[in-house]
């Protein structure tokens, strides 16, 4: 095995953390005497993708690519993950995974190179793009974790049983400035693209993860930029996109549209928006990019399990109010409890998902998501897995 430029994370910006931490927004950091000596390093970093690519893994099946998307929440549970990885029968036999939420080098899961990992114990290729510098540990409980960052790279990875070529990312603007607040971070969301070269024949391969603190128009304008590009690369090849889009049908920008949306929704009626509106986020508050996608070619209706979501937030679950607090005053959660208490204290939301243009959905291995896999254990992610099995059709 070989890797192409193994250095290309190295730095040597964690003594400079602290100070860049201290600046207040990014406008702020960007025009320091400090950012203008760093720019460079931090531009280098930024821009790279990492990759790795091995030969194929003959034990795959080569008539249908079968794909999973799954946010694995940094790699906190990595161990547990690449477990599942090898043990469950259906990932097991999985030839393409989208990773977002991946971290390296990170004090929260213990400066592991996550992406990394995983596609060695797989025996997979894979391309990791960093998305952000983290200038200090994390959000909420993260900020507890012990030891320092090293690497400090947060970003989205793609592991593939088979060759891929041509890997690049695609830069994507910030719904938020990401140096507002208690987490400060460089850099911006980046869609991974790379061309696999299955057996049924090559199709290409977008990790998409949207930003979460963002309105909805926001992401329909990730997701056209993401489309633009794609209609500029040759030659023409069957498309799959897929990854967390964080379709959470708020406006999640500032914390004050994040309230008045939620007042909107318990006015709506609280049990009609879990039922109607969470599970479907393409039916009214997502639909532009929806529809959008569909215009542009794109299936998704096919591709994913109608209704079926893949996050859930319990009133109970500290980890999440620890971050949320950071982002919302404290007297909301009050509101949530009183919202959610009739629905057990618990709300569930579609956020991953698959789109795809010139695949067609195997009969036999339609989309699904697998939940429950920890068992009685904790969670091996805050979201679930999502899994599609397809064949190839002529790219149009």
């Amino acid at each position: 095995m070989t890797r192409s430029l193994p250095n290309v994370l190295d730095h040597g910006l964690q003594p400079h953390f602290d100070a860049l931490a201290r600046f207040s927004s990014t406008a702020e950091c960007e025009g320091s005497a400090l950012h203008a000596r760093l720019r460079p390093e931090l531009s280098r970093v930024l821009n790279a993708v990492e990759e790795s690519v091995r030969g194929p893994r003959p034990d795959g099946d080569p008539s249908v690519v079968r794909a999973a998307a799954w946010n694995v929440e940094r790699g906190i549970q990595l161990d547990r993950i690449v477990r599942v990885l090898v043990e469950d029968p259906v990932l097991a036999a999985v030839d393409v995974l989208h990773l977002t939420e991946v971290d390296y080098g990170m004090a929260r899961t213990g400066n592991r190179h996550v992406a990394r990992e995983m596609a060695d114990a797989l025996g997979f290729s894979y391309v990791f793009a960093p998305c952000y510098l983290a200038l200090n540990k994390g959000a909420g409980v993260e900020a507890e974790a012990r030891g320092e960052n090293t690497r400090a790279l947060h970003g989205n990875a793609l592991l593939s049983r088979y060759p891929v070529r041509n890997a690049h990312a695609i830069p994507l603007p910030n719904g938020k400035d990401k140096m507002v607040g208690r987490e400060k971070r460089l850099g911006s969301q980046r869609a991974i693209v790379a061309d696999v070269e299955h057996p049924a024949g090559s199709f290409r391969s977008v990790v998409l993860h949207m930003d979460a603190h963002s309105a909805q128009s926001h992401r329909q304008r990730q997701m056209r930029i993401v489309m633009d590009h794609l209609d500029t690369l040759s030659p023409a090849l069957p498309v799959l996109i897929g990854g967390d889009w964080n379709t959470t049908t708020h406006n999640a920008s500032r914390a004050l549209y994040s309230i008045l949306g939620y007042a909107l929704r318990v006015m709506m009626g609280v049990r009609r928006v879990l039922a109607r509106h969470y599970p479907h986020p393409d039916r009214w508050f997502e639909r532009r990019m929806f529809r959008e996608l569909e215009r542009r070619g794109y299936d998704y209706k096919d591709l994913n399990v109608p209704g079926g979501c893949t996050l859930h937030y319990s009133i109970r679950d500290l980890a999440a109010n620890r971050n949320m607090g950071e982002w919302v005053p404290r007297w909301c959660f009050w509101f949530i409890n009183w919202a959610l208490e009739p629905q057990g204290g618990r709300c569930s939301m579609k956020l991953d998902w698959f789109a795809g243009r010139g695949i067609a959905v195997s009969p036999d291995l339609g989309p699904a998501i697998l939940s429950g896999l920890a068992g009685d254990e904790p969670p091996l992610s805050d979201h679930d897995p999502i899994v599609l099995g397809f064949t190839l059709e002529e790219a149009r």
